[in-house]
């Protein structure tokens, strides 16, 4: 029931944030259609048996993640601009292995994808264990990602935090 809650006040607080709407007819019809899609999709959101605390907490680390990640892609925007309009084209594409701690679904959904809205780089495989296998257009990029800074962060989002055990409730 406290998934639900969750996925129409999201839901919701989307909607009104596209929509621009705030007179009576347009906030129903937003909140009824924000009940109708967290009818049917409260477990993709925030994931079965996952305590309502662990995941608002997962929420806003989230929110606190988004602007490192933004900076990110527009470094690497940056980067792939460079690296294609300099008259040797620096590109030396690569394929490598990043092992990390995250386990959760919700970790290697958000590494995977944060890999791939990063230009210059793309998941081309993500497992249960923490591995993903990554193509990058450069070392540079490579080897930034092997630092592993992107992987702590999403850790961080993860919170896997005394009591938790690994996610409590959460299938990989």
């Amino acid at each position: 029931m406290g998934s639900f809650i969750l996925t129409t006040i999201i839901m919701f607080v989307f909607w009104i944030s596209l929509s621009g709407y705030f007179d009576a007819f347009h906030l129903i019809s937003g909140l009824v259609s924000s009940l109708i899609i967290a009818f049917f999709s409260h477990d993709l959101l925030i994931g079965r048996g996952v305590r309502m605390g662990l995941a608002f907490r997962r929420f806003f680390r989230f929110l606190v993640y988004l602007p490192w990640l933004l900076k990110e892609i527009l470094k690497s925007n940056l980067d792939v601009a460079w690296r294609t309009l300099h008259p040797s084209m620096p590109i030396d594409p690569r394929v490598f292995q990043v092992s990390t701690s995250i386990k959760t679904e919700l970790g290697i959904v958000t590494f995977a994808n944060s890999i791939t809205l990063t230009p210059g780089t793309v998941t081309l495989a993500a497992s249960r264990d923490g591995e993903f296998m990554v193509h990058a257009i450069a070392k540079g990029p490579a080897d930034s990602l092997k630092e592993g800074e992107m992987a702590r962060r999403v850790e961080a989002i993860e919170g896997v935090e005394a009591g938790d055990g690994d996610g409590e409730g959460e299938s990989v």
